[in-house]
């Protein structure tokens, strides 16, 4: 599509909804950002627009004549899609893209693109890196940091992009087309948004829908989910497991990993040489191994890069030792099923903080994970006292409430005793108290570096 001359308008102010309006400015578009919100600082927008922006901003209500000269609306991740003034664009059948579509458009080279409820930035991070090792030109976008919009207009036919996206990017994909498609695993999560569970896996299905049979899939046999979508999907599968030999795919064999093409077997490495804390990174390791022989990867740079790999920020990421209390930044586990991987990854008795923004989740099966582990458990934000009260419903009452983070942390550092762990995995998004998750990793490495050694 030749969008020069056009009048595109971008829904959300946030830093997606900014990327897409760079990248839209530079391919010759007329340019509006719109945001409901009719109290946002207009001088705070423009501020994260590019200086020579014309971008026209609109904030609460869209102006009839303004709907009318669209012919193309971008939705930001974080616009639900089932709103009044999405549902009117559609109606008057203006086209609606979602970010990762307008990136695809214009980007140019081979796509590996992975989901999936827990996993996706560590397996993405490290899918980045095998390819960094194999290939020259490559791109690590999405949920990551970089934003897609922001790469795509470098991008030359040899580009290779790993690109991590959420079920909220799925909703609004059209004709994106990976040639490797991946999803980690599927626990309930964001239903909020989603409203069911059934509209939580449509979304994420979509990952592989424009794929065929020459594409890949890489999937996880140990879900249910997933297992059922590898018979179903048009794209050839690479399954991988924990818990099963399979005849073809990634799979481990006691400790090690290996990976079978139906034929033939190759060892990649041992459990033991890994620098990740947690078994739930072995089924990221896995998925990594998959997503890499599909790219065309050597077994041996494969192997070379895992074994230097030492895991990313915000996910069960050592931040300091004091008085003898290990303390872990988790702030990446959002919902239950995260949380529950990094308890289960502590090897010392835990003072666990959790609690944060209300997806309508229940915390059963994170609570009946602490066992013998969770000595303690300090809770902040709008979910402390549903998770306090399902906590008691199965014994759980050492629990305290701290009213923000840094409390939290001084109220750990005061139950932890030398030799136990203090671990941030609050099993919930970061909103209302923090801006993102990053936000609230940070601040907890920074508080917990100010306390006394």
């Amino acid at each position: 599509m030749d969008l020069r001359d056009k009048t595109v308008m971008v829904i959300g102010s946030g830093i997606s909804g900014t990327g897409a309006i760079e990248m839209l400015e530079r391919l010759g578009a007329d340019t509006v950002l719109y945001d409901s919100n009719e109290k946002l600082d207009e001088e705070s927008i423009r501020g994260r627009l590019r200086p020579d922006s014309r971008t026209r901003l609109i904030f609460g209500k869209i102006p009839e004549d303004v709907q009318a000269s669209l012919s193309l609306v971008i939705l930001s991740p974080g616009v639900p899609v089932d709103l009044p003034v999405v549902e009117a664009v559609e109606a008057a059948n203006i086209p609606v893209w979602g970010e990762v579509e307008l990136a695809y458009q214009f980007g140019k080279g081979r796509i590996a693109a992975i989901t999936g409820t827990n996993g996706k930035t560590t397996t993405t991070t490290l899918v980045g890196e095998i390819m960094k090792a194999a290939y020259p030109e490559v791109y690590v976008v999405g949920n990551i940091g970089r934003a897609y919009t922001g790469a795509a207009l470098e991008m030359t036919d040899k580009a290779v992009t790993v690109a991590e996206i959420s079920s909220f990017q799925l909703e609004t994909v059209e004709d994106f087309h990976p040639q490797v498609s991946a999803i980690l695993n599927i626990t309930p999560d964001h239903l909020d948004r989603h409203h069911t569970m059934q509209n939580y896996i449509d979304a994420k299905e979509r990952i592989a829908r424009n794929q065929k049979k020459a594409d890949t899939c890489v999937l996880n046999y140990d879900d249910g989910y997933t297992r059922d979508f590898g018979t179903r999907t048009h794209a050839s599968v690479i399954y991988f497991s924990r818990q099963h030999i399979l005849d073809k795919g990634v799979y481990l064999e006691g400790d090690t990993f290996i990976y079978s093409d139906g034929s033939e077997k190759t060892a990649i490495c041992k459990i033991g040489e890994l620098k990740l804390l947690g078994a739930h990174n072995y089924e990221n390791v896995m998925a990594a191994i998959g997503i890499s022989v599909a790219m065309g990867v050597s077994c041996d740079i494969i192997r070379n890069t895992i074994l230097s790999f030492t895991g990313v920020e915000h996910r069960i990421e050592f931040v300091e030792e004091k008085k003898g209390v290990a303390y872990y930044n988790d702030s990446k586990g959002t919902n239950t099923d995260a949380a529950i991987k990094a308890v289960e990854a502590m090897k010392r008795p835990t003072v666990l903080i959790g609690g944060g923004y209300d997806k309508h989740v229940e915390f059963d099966e994170w609570i009946k994970a602490f066992g013998e582990k969770v000595k303690w458990m300090v809770l902040i934000g709008a979910t402390a006292k549903q998770i306090a009260r399902t906590a008691e419903k199965y014994g759980f009452t050492s629990f305290s409430f701290a009213d923000t983070l840094e409390e939290a942390v001084k109220a750990c550092a005061e139950k932890a005793e030398s030799g136990d762990a203090v671990l941030l995995s609050p099993a919930c998004a970061s909103w209302g108290m923090f801006d993102n998750y990053e936000q609230r990793g940070r601040l907890f490495k920074d508080y917990v570096r100010a306390l006394p050694d």
